[in-house]
């Protein structure tokens, strides 16, 4: 096993946990509860959802740079030796951050005060836009991991 595989799985993983965690909400979770819950307790399932996946989410905001600027001196010395593709999923997870922290600390806790205070169309409301804020992340995210896969090949 080479230096270079510990910062790299811990990488994958954190990448996986994220964009994986969008998808299963976007893709399995939100049509599921559309479909089986009422409105006020589809929204307190969000609540409960977000609570716990964030922290997750964090902790992949946290690996995601330490591993990527550990393998990028490892492989290529520091970053002016880096090809572009690197500076570009650099990029791309400061947009994802970003648009995770717009999320977290401004529609979360309006839609936790929306919950807390019975007041379902604006939880709603919240809730359509974390949704569209996550599934821009989401696609940003495949975009990175199709990038991260396919470039190094070519």
């Amino acid at each position: 096993m080479t230096p270079f595989a510990i910062p790299y799985t811990l990488h994958v993983l954190a990448a996986l946990i994220w964009v994986g965690g969008m998808f299963f909400a976007w893709m399995i979770l939100r049509p599921a509860a559309m479909t089986t819950l009422e409105g006020p307790a589809r929204l307190k399932l969000w609540v409960e959802v977000f609570r716990r996946f964030f922290v997750w989410v964090w902790v992949a905001v946290v690996i995601l740079p330490i591993s990527g600027v550990g393998m990028i001196h490892m492989r290529y010395a520091g970053f002016e030796a880096a090809p572009r593709y690197v500076h570009v999923m650099i990029g791309l997870y400061i947009v994802m951050t970003a648009l995770f922290i717009r999320i977290q600390s401004l529609q979360l806790p309006q839609l936790r005060r929306a919950v807390d205070t019975a007041d379902w169309s604006t939880g709603s409301a919240t809730l359509g836009r974390i949704r569209r804020l996550v599934g821009i992340n989401l696609i940003i995210g495949m975009v990175l991991v199709a990038l991260a896969s396919v470039r190094p090949m070519l």
